[in-house]
Formats: C-alpha cells, structure tokens, sequence
C-alpha cells in the first residue's frame, strides 16, 4: 500500500463537490462535524464502564472518546514528523495531517455502541442467541416476502458497535436521502478495525462491517488501495494503516483511565494504583517520577498525574512500534496491535493491568449491576420493537412505530434492513433515554405530556 493513495480528502457520497474554500482542512472539517453531530453529544449519557455519575464523576463514551481523540492526534502527529524525516518526498502528500485524520476517526470510534457499555453489545448478540431472537433465523415475513441469509444472521448473532459506527456515518447514501456525515475515505477506512464481515468473524466474533455496509467498505478500500490478503478465514482486506494508531489511542485511554476511576470509586487503594501505573517504567526513570511526585499532596492529583506520564510512555512505544514496522504495516503483514509489540516492561505493565481490571473493575458490582439492568432493558425493547416492525398492522404495532424517529428506515422492504433499523434505533439510544422508554413500554411509569 502507499501512502500517497491511502490518504485521500476525498468524500464518501460526495466524491464530484469541489472542496469547499476554508483555512480547515478537509479532516478538520471531519473532526467538528464530528464534534457537533447529535451522535456525538449523546455519547455522554452513555455508559463507559462503570454507571454513570452519582456523586463522583467517572468516564462515559463522550470524555473517554475526546479523550482517545486527544491521544490519537499525539500518535499521528508524532508518526508523521518521523515518517516524513524518513521520506521527505511525501512531505506534500496528507501525510502531513496523520494526527487531525487520527484524532478524527478517535472521536467517531465508540458511535456506534449502544447503551449500557459493551454489556450493550453482549446483550444485542444474545438476544439473538438466547432470547427470543432466536427464530429469526428461520423466520419468514409476510408482511416483506423474505428471510434472513445465514450472512445476514451472523451480523446480528455477531453485533458489533465497530461495524454500527461505520453503518451510522454511511448508510445515508443509499439514493432515498441526502444528508449526514460525508466524511472523508480515510477517516472512515481509519475507524475499521476489523476490515471483514461478520461471516469471518471467527470465535472472537468481532467484525468491521455489516452485509448492508460490505460494498461501501470495498469502495473505500478500492479507492485508497487497500490491498487484499490470505487468512485462515480466507481472503480478507489488510488493515488500514491509521487504524493501528486509532485501536493504540483507545488501548492506552481505556486501560488506564479505568484504573483512574477504580481509584476513584476507592475499588482499588492508593497504593494499589501507584504501583499500578508506576510499573510501566524502569528503576531509573522510577527516581524522577518519584522526585517531582513529592512536590504533590493530593492523593487524586498524585493519581493523575501518574496516569499522564503513564499515557505519555505507552504513547512513545506506540509510536517507536509504528515506525520501525512501517514497511510491515503497508504490506499487510504486521500482526497484533501496537501495544502487543511494546517494549517489555512497559508491555508486562500493561497487561498486569489488564489482568488487575478483568479481577477487580470490571467484575465489580457496580459494573455488574448495570449489566443486569442493561440487558434487561435491551433485551424487552429488542423485542417490543422487532415484533412491532414485522407485524405493522397490528395496533400496539402501529402505536410503537409511531414512536420512532422518521431518520429510521424502520419499515424497510425487506426484513433485514428492518432489523437494522431497530438496531439503529436501540444503538442511538442513551443509557438514560432507553431506561425511560423501557419504563414506558412496560407500564412502571406513564409519559406525561
């Protein structure tokens, strides 16, 4: 792959509109389109990881994605000044704008999850597979005259927030409307992660697109020449480049910002975080953090300033890694994340924590009590909603869709894209909306005018 095609300010849905006369670059425009979308803002009535905020104020989707998109913009950034060091020819191509195309696709990366975290997540796959979402596999429409293909089934048994992200900033041009995001080819390419479809999926089940998104995805690989390579899956497209410094931003942010909010939420001591977050340094570097953490008092100071020098050594590894490997990465052979191939303290840290928030944070009860309540929640609106768009004429039927936002294709022609369409609904919903129209579809509460 070469840099010069893989970085395109192009526009997807847009590709013929002259660009417009602005001092913002066209990845810039992506960042605050971004930034004031109504997708974006309710990410902060999502849950990160643990519920949102009573009297202590812990990460949601919106501080955790700025956040990644604040350490992304660093990663590009600091990969393009070395990369154009060594291939100063390229210096007029948008490698130049790595950190603003980074930082972009960090701020769209989580938009597609639902409510309630990656129990979210869980709670959509099994509904599919445990609730009464199973006999949609099998199950014919009247009302839209088909089934499921056994592809489209895995997308569902498989949901996955990656590919709903690239669903939602796409899936306005299909020639019925005009209007959403336009973002540019390589600020989408940078948010897939996982560059297949759900049927390669393999045990992990995760995935970069839905069957209604793959020829989407192709035209961008095909425009930035993404090239193609053999799997045990089978044939599969080669990661894009940015992704990598994307999954890096989002790796460092999530491991250790839960570490700062278990300590918040006193799940892990003081010393028990210190040690944490000083372990991804040497016995040398350990003296001068120790020096100038003595000028500190606050314990929460102490804590943040711990997790920034912590975020700034993971952020250099990431960095070195990304360049020593570059010739790797074009050609679609490095394997893993960045963080997989860090040095080896910092890497062993890295997975202490990993290991300490599995144990203590994520199987916490206040984590697992959201869970609960999620799946709950999502579970009964999944089936309210799917029920309502396959039998339309039914009264209670009419009376939910009646409900739901015309944005949504909700009676699509065939039954697939009427289960996306749910999905689209649920998925956009906050933590806080999805509780209240659960509370409302059931009857625990009226809606008041």
């Amino acid at each position: 792959m070469k840099w010069e095609q893989l970085l395109s300010n192009k526009r997807f849905g847009q590709e013929k509109t002259p660009h417009r006369a602005d001092d913002r670059s066209e990845f810039q425009r992506d960042f605050d389109r971004l930034i004031f979308s109504a997708p974006f803002r309710r990410l902060q009535n999502k849950t990160q990881v643990f519920p949102l905020p009573g009297s202590i104020f812990v990460h949601n989707r919106l501080t955790h994605s700025l956040e990644v998109s604040s350490v992304g913009r660093s990663l590009g950034n600091d990969v393009s000044r070395l990369l154009l060091e060594r291939h100063p020819e390229l210096v007029k191509t948008h490698l130049t704008e790595a950190g603003s195309i980074v930082s972009a696709a960090c701020l769209a990366h989580d938009l597609g999850n639902p409510p309630f975290g990656h129990s979210g997540e869980r709670a959509i796959g099994a509904y599919f597979t445990e609730e009464k979402g199973r006999k949609y596999e099998t199950y014919f429409c009247d009302e839209t005259g088909d089934s499921l293909t056994p592809e489209q089934w895995q997308d569902l048994i498989h949901f996955e927030g990656n590919a709903n992200a690239l669903r939602l900033l796409t899936h306005h041009f299909r020639g019925r409307r005009e209007g959403g995001f336009v973002m540019t080819y390589s600020t989408l390419a940078s948010i897939v992660k996982y560059p297949y479809s759900s049927s390669q999926a393999g045990r992990k089940g995760k995935f970069g697109f839905f069957q209604a998104e793959q020829s989407d995805y192709e035209k961008i690989a095909q425009e930035l020449g993404i090239k193609k390579i053999k799997t045990p899956q089978g044939e599969r497209y080669a990661r894009y480049p940015l992704v990598y410094l994307v999954e890096a931003a989002d790796d460092i942010c999530y491991q250790i910002m839960d570490i700062e909010d278990a300590h918040k939420l006193k799940i892990l001591t003081t010393e028990e975080t210190h040690q944490l977050l000083s372990s991804f340094f040497t016995e040398e570097e350990k003296v001068d953090i120790r020096e100038r953490l003595s000028s500190v008092d606050d314990v929460n100071e102490q804590v943040v300033f711990l997790r920034s020098v912590a975020i700034g050594k993971l952020e250099q590894e990431c960095v070195r890694v990304f360049v020593e490997n570059e010739e790797a990465i074009l050609d679609g052979r490095f394997e893993g994340s960045l963080i997989d191939h860090i040095s080896d303290i910092p890497n062993r840290a890295y997975k202490h924590c990993v290991e300490v928030a599995f144990a203590k944070i994520y199987h916490s009860q206040l984590v697992v009590d959201i869970e609960i309540a999620g799946h709950k929640v999502i579970t009964q609106l999944l089936d309210l909603m799917l029920e309502a768009v396959t039998h339309s004429d039914a009264i209670y039927s009419k009376i939910l869709i009646n409900r739901v936002s015309p944005q949504y294709d909700i009676l699509a022609p065939t039954l697939y894209e009427r289960m996306l369409a749910v999905l689209d609904y649920i998925s956009g919903m906050t933590d806080v909306f999805a509780l209240d129209l659960y509370r409302k579809v059931t009857g625990m509460s009226l809606a008041t005018v």
